[in-house]
């Protein structure tokens, strides 16, 4: 697996907040076309699906130490403290699929675990959901906005590079949200 790196990625246009939906649908579209089970997209950094999640000796061949399930309850992705024992850390989130879920709700949370995680040495996170398209790439871009001061635009720029991801509108709307927030509503 190629390790990935870290973009060259200026402040300048790239940084201003996403002005709609569509514009950022455009973008996810310029990305890659495929994907893996499991991509690094951000050095240890992770985005898979539900069946790598649920491959305990591919977790430990990839050296993953902890696991956001991002779609923690649902049928296809059981796992939790029991299933990965004390060797991987853990945390779900319960978020549906749906674009009416506010999964804004969890950006706080899941982008502290990641963060914590990555900050700890020799650590490897994966950030799972049923296919590693929407629930999780929305979180995994939450957190390279949140903690790594990337727009929305420079962290969808950073995931395509590694991963086709697809986050569903709703979702999108709620990052476009967080853009504005951090980045600030005057910057149209």
């Amino acid at each position: 697996m190629a390790e990935a790196s870290l973009p060259e990625l200026g402040r300048d246009t790239k940084a201003a907040p996403c002005s709609s939906v569509l514009e950022l649908e455009e973008l996810l579209r310029e990305g890659k076309v495929s994907c893996s089970r499991v991509d690094e997209v951000w050095p240890n950094l992770f985005i898979g699906d539900a069946a790598t999640a649920n491959n305990r000796f591919e977790l430990w061949k990839l050296g993953i130490t902890h696991v956001l399930n991002a779609a923690h309850g649902g049928l296809y992705c059981q796992g939790g403290p029991d299933f990965y024992g004390s060797s991987v850390s853990y945390l779900g989130v319960p978020a549906h699929d749906l674009p009416d879920f506010d999964i804004s709700a969890y950006f706080s949370s899941a982008a502290d675990f990641i963060h914590r995680a990555l900050s700890t040495p020799g650590a490897k996170v994966l950030v799972h959901c049923v296919v590693g398209v929407s629930r999780s790439a929305t979180l995994v871009l939450a957190y390279l906005m949140l903690h790594q001061q990337l727009s929305l635009r420079q962290a969808v720029i950073t995931v395509r590079q590694h991963r086709w991801v697809f986050p569903n509108r709703g979702f999108l709307r709620q990052l476009c949200q967080l853009d504005q927030q951090l980045w600030g509503a005057g910057q149209n």
